[in-house]
This record gives C-alpha cells, sequence and structure tokens, in this order.
C-alpha cells in the first residue's frame, strides 16, 4: 500500500496504530466521523491525513454532525480555518493547512491558543503543521483501500468513488485511554475493524 503523498501514513503507523476501520462509501466514512465525536472533547486536536479525494472532510462533516452543528460544513482549504458551535459547549475548529508553505504560516493561524482557550481542532493534511501543534493528539489517515479500483493520488480527485481505511493512532495518554470506548462506538455504527498489519477476515471489534 502506498503512503498518502503527505506522509500521514507513515507517520501514523510510527506513532502506532491502534484501529483500522473499513470505510466502504461515504456513509461509512460520516459515520467514523460520528464515532470519533462521542470521545471528543474540548482541548483535543486531530491529525486528519489521506490523499486528495479520500474523504477527510466527509469524515469531518460527520463529526460535526454528530457534535450538533448547524448549517453546512464545507472544506476550509481557502480560508484556511472555519470554527463551528457545538451543542457540547466549546467550538470546533476544522483547518485546511494543505495551501501552507512555511510552519510560520501554521503557526499564525494560533490554533493551539484556541485549543489552550476550550475548542477543539480538527486539521486536514495536519502532519504539516505537526511541529506547530500540540503533540498529545489522534492521528487519523484516510488511505484507499488495497482493493479500491479507484486511481490514488492526485489522480483520484475529489469525490473520487471507491472503499477506503481509516488508519488511528493516538498520541499521548489521553487519547489512548480513549481507544475502547472508539472502537466501541465505531462498533456500534456496524463499522468493521481489522488487525492492525492484516486485513484479518471479520472485524477486530
Amino acid at each position: 500500500m502506498s503512503a498518502p503523498i503527505d506522509g500521514a501514513l507513515d507517520a501514523a503507523l510510527g506513532q502506532g496504530v491502534e484501529l483500522v476501520v473499513d470505510a466502504p462509501d461515504a456513509v461509512s466514512m460520516a459515520l467514523v466521523g460520528e464515532a470519533l465525536a462521542t470521545v471528543l472533547r474540548a482541548g483535543d486536536t486531530v491529525l486528519l491525513g489521506g490523499d486528495l479525494g479520500a474523504g477527510k472532510t466527509t469524515l469531518t462533516k460527520g463529526l460535526a454532525s454528530a457534535l450538533g452543528v448547524a448549517g453546512p460544513v464545507t472544506s476550509p482549504t481557502f480560508v484556511l480555518v472555519h470554527s463551528y458551535r457545538t451543542d457540547r459547549g466549546f467550538d470546533l475548529l476544522h483547518a485546511d493547512v494543505w495551501r501552507l508553505e512555511q510552519l510560520q504560516e501554521a503557526i499564525d493561524l494560533a490554533i493551539p491558543e484556541l485549543v489552550e482557550d476550550g475548542a477543539a481542532a480538527v486539521v486536514e493534511w495536519g502532519e504539516r503543521a505537526a511541529p506547530a501543534l500540540d503533540r498529545e493528539c489522534l492521528r487519523v489517515v484516510v488511505d484507499f483501500s488495497p482493493v479500491s479500483p479507484a486511481p490514488r493520488g492526485e489522480e483520484a480527485g475529489p469525490g473520487a468513488e471507491g472503499p477506503r481505511e481509516v488508519y488511528i493512532a493516538p498520541a499521548g495518554q489521553s487519547w489512548a485511554g480513549r481507544i475502547g470506548a472508539l472502537r466501541h462506538a465505531l462498533a456500534a455504527r456496524g463499522l468493521v475493524m481489522h488487525p492492525v498489519g492484516g486485513g484479518g477476515e471479520g472485524g477486530a471489534r
């Protein structure tokens, strides 16, 4: 399997992937986000990686909807950061750092300061800005499944069809302590998990 072009999968694997989730379609990808919402807290940072068109924004839409965000959730590619009020009492920051060329530009977004003030952040292409963000985070990487008929990388394009795999790697004790609850939330939504490093038959639930 080839890694996403931002190196996020390699970083996640190096961190220690705890869950691999099958997402055969957009509905399943949104359900992954919904499950993640059950364990997301104020002060959290999620680094979201994957190829162009892999489904990062779809996952974020599912997460935002489950948090009670009203109105449409769109990709912040051009505005860099969107802020949404949730019904959990904290703001959800949705950032996209794909277009940033210098680390200082990520620092200037002040995401760590906003998180310290009680927001939760989901950062697409997060590995690009990782040195400027909280080291205690959840890495989530969306990759095209090895059985996917869709091409990879830029040729896939936004909205390309085909199954995906979602790799989840916690960094820090806080996130490590929530993996069990996240596993339960994923299974409760009928999502199939399989062993890290192999496509086992059935779910690793």
